[in-house]
């Protein structure tokens, strides 16, 4: 019996193709510009392209940027950079959509809001055409409306205007920046096709506002409508673009010069679908806006529970109804766990399929943010900024591969791709989306888990209980098994389970895990830490089982006074300690490709019996806390080392991995520390030497973890933030 949760077959014919695409924003905010590729260390990484090739994607969205290669107006371009990197991906057979502005403003020398724009972008592209007269799609301006709304309405980015006339004056003078650029480029190149982004969503909201729901869902398509020449004066916009000081000499220039894309590019997001409603009582006050009318709460769609959001299927077939022009998803991202992130995924290539099934002309899917992004969580107002990974995850400091990876390859060479986590419903389909009111459109039963589980194996630990309740959280179908139903020391019951059970992976938290009395108990200590975790390993490797176990920092003596990496000796002092050294080898001679996490003295919210709320408690009740002040480990937050190990394994690495919080820190400095958070009296706690707790093990003075794959859990001070809400919630 074999079991492979990742199977790629052959699916019906289909003339979509995947394109690729990087995150590649360079955009300004005051005098500050932002660069996402840098962020990135893209422009330091050749061998960025192999990976992108190895997708197999035939074409990519890559950055040309005008801000990027003319800072200054009188300054030679240096194309070398660029032009390696184009040939690069040409010598891969990836053809290139050419993004000249993405949503940036242009080079200091130019005024977004003047002509200075216009003209400048026209004789950049000429350039860019020259240079490279043998490229053939082009976007010149990324989503121009919407960098008009962050621009020009709300404020966000350069020119930070914040009304009708300068959202309109700069969308405006995109559409026109893109006109002139079109023309410019097919002087040189007269079949180069226009491939025009947007971002594809819907207003919904309450009759109150159904008027500026309608308002906006006339105002999403506005930018194709100029440079289809369109808007004409009996367009329904023409009177709202002549108000704020649109001259109508200037919209006859779309009417004599039209420029109707050649692929309609769209990005929808979860976000793009938004609800509007003027009971602003009932959200929080940074949903709050309005108009002259109404103020208004203006919240994602997704969120509201009598609200079905249209989602892309739907979105796109009103899109092609309304323009009749070939269409592409030019962006499919989230930023989430990684199933849903696959399930987003497929979501956006099962509404490819049926759109192409009604006959419409999509072109492509293109998974985007490649090498992840930074800081969309603040708008891109900030340098840097929080990192959401893509296909491929920057965290450990070079692109690893994703899941994703996997099923782009499939869909790039016209194959189906299936893994147990794609067939559950996305967290839009599930009761959790719902903030705001009362979800009608899911029973509470409706998503329920069918299919292959996750096999949690030790049901009475933390550990596994963790697992349990952010599987539930994201959507996970497990099972979690203690001894009495599994025994992982009995091969015969353990067999017998995995054929019933039919998981796709297993987590094996089951273990003896108390360190002192190991040493009177090494016989038990070694049957489930060792042979236990060997039995696993023997089985999962004979039905293609993914397994996921954990070995700990007692493995190392701390000798060392620097922090240990994956690669570096074992030398345990405890019986513990060495049961763990010893299932680490078993393991991996017996199954190559598990994956087994080292952590350090784990803390959460969710049990009462760790270091952590130990000494909260005793604080709390006005009583000293004794704690060890010459042993340094690095303290790892559970719920970071469960979504990260979840990622890990779906991902199908393997091997040894360090996971720990970044820290390094003596038990007593570490009581001192949620003492202070806690606002307790610090000199409650009393700190002591190792050798006064006269405990039955030895314990190492140093055991502090890092990786040389990469440091990717967040720092020690970032989680006790977390785990200090999450207690007062």
């Amino acid at each position: 019996m074999q079991m492979n949760p990742c199977t790629a077959k052959h699916a019906s014919a289909t003339n979509i193709e995947i394109w690729g695409g990087i995150e590649c924003t360079i955009n300004r905010v005051n005098d500050q510009y932002f660069d996402q590729l840098d962020y990135a260390g893209h422009y330091l990484r050749d061998e960025d392209i192999e990976l992108f090739a190895e997708l197999g994607v035939k074409k990519i969205r890559y950055p040309l940027l005008w801000e990027r290669h003319q800072p200054d107006q009188h300054m030679q371009i240096d194309w070398s950079h660029t032009a390696k990197r184009l040939q690069l991906l040409r010598s891969k057979n990836i053809n290139i959509i050419a993004g000249l502005v993405h949503h940036g403003s242009g080079p200091a020398f130019v005024g977004m809001d003047d002509e200075t724009f216009v003209q400048g972008l026209a004789s950049y592209a000429l350039k860019v055409a020259g240079q490279f007269p043998w490229i053939d799609h082009y976007t010149p301006v990324n989503e121009p409306l919407t960098t008009a709304r962050f621009c020009g309405l709300y404020g966000i980015w350069y020119p930070h205007r914040s009304d009708d006339h300068g959202f309109c004056r700069i969308l405006v003078n995109e559409c026109r920046a893109t006109v002139l650029a079109m023309q410019a480029i097919r002087k040189i190149n007269p079949a180069a096709k226009l491939v025009q982004t947007e971002d594809l969503g819907r207003v919904h909201s309450t009759p109150v506002l159904q008027y500026q729901a309608d308002f906006e869902n006339q105002r999403r398509w506005l930018g194709f409508d100029l440079l289809a020449g369109k808007v004409t004066p009996g367009h329904a916009l023409w009177q709202y673009l002549v108000d704020a000081g649109i001259n109508p000499q200037e919209l006859e220039f779309f009417v004599e010069n039209k420029c109707a894309p050649d692929i309609m590019g769209f990005n929808h997001y979860l976000t793009s679908e938004r609800y509007l409603d003027e009971n602003i009582n009932n959200y929080p006050p940074h949903t709050h806006g309005g108009n002259a009318r109404h103020r208004y709460a203006d919240v994602e769609a997704v969120r509201v529970g009598h609200i079905e959001p249209d989602g892309p299927y739907k979105l796109l077939k009103d899109a092609w109804n309304r323009y009749k022009i070939p269409i592409a998803v030019t962006e499919v991202h989230l930023h989430c766990t990684r199933e849903e992130q696959m399930r987003w995924l497929s979501t956006l290539w099962q509404a490819a399929l049926q759109l192409e099934n009604d006959g419409i002309p999509i072109k492509a899917i293109t998974p985007w943010a490649f090498l992840g992004a930074f800081g969309w969580n603040r708008l891109l107002t900030v340098p840097k900024g929080s990192y959401e990974p893509g296909v491929f995850d920057l965290s450990t400091g070079q692109p690893r591969a994703t899941v994703l990876g996997k099923m782009i390859r499939s869909y790039s060479h016209n194959q189906s791709y299936t893994h147990p986590l794609i067939s559950s419903d996305g967290w839009w389909k599930r009761d959790t989306r719902v903030i705001y009111g009362k979800n009608a459109f899911i029973s509470s039963d409706s998503c329920s888990q069918s299919g292959q589980p996750l096999l949690i194996v030790g049901k009475s630990g933390t550990l596994a209980n963790a697992f349990a309740k952010i599987c539930s959280a994201r959507g996970i179908y497990y099972e979690i098994l203690g001894r009495p139903q599994l025994d992982v020391t009995d091969l015969l019951q353990l067999e017998k389970t995995i054929l019933e059970k039919n998981p796709w992976a297993i987590v094996n938290t089951a273990g003896y895990v108390r360190v002192d009395d190991a040493e009177m108990e090494s016989g038990s200590c070694f049957a489930l830490n060792t042979h236990g975790a060997a039995n696993l390993a023997l089985l999962c490797n004979k039905y293609n089982i993914k397994l996921l176990t954990f070995s700990t920092d007692l493995v190392f003596n701390g000798n060392k006074s620097y922090p240990y990496t994956e690669n570096d000796g074992k030398s345990p002092l405890n019986v513990y300690g060495r049961s763990k050294a010893f299932a680490e080898e078993k393991v991996m001679r017996l199954n190559s490709n598990a994956l087994i996490i080292r952590t350090s003295a784990f803390f959460g919210p969710w049990d009462n019996s760790n270091f952590i709320t130990v000494a909260l408690n005793s604080l709390k009740q006005g009583n000293a806390f004794t704690a060890i002040n010459d042993v340094v480990v690095s303290p790892t937050y559970v719920p970071d080392l469960v979504n990260t190990s979840l990622d890990l394994m779906i991902d199908d690495e393997s091997g040894i991995w360090h996971l720990s919080n970044k820290a390094q820190i003596s038990w007593s400095g570490l009581a001192f520390a949620i003492a202070e958070r806690g606002g307790h009296n610090t000199s409650l706690i009393l700190p002591k030497p190792l050798n006064q707790f006269k405990f039955k093990a030895k314990r190492p003075l140093y055991s502090v973890l890092s990786s040389r794959r990469g440091n990717i859990l967040p720092t020690l001070d970032d989680a006790l933030n977390r785990y200090f809400s999450e207690i007062a919630v």
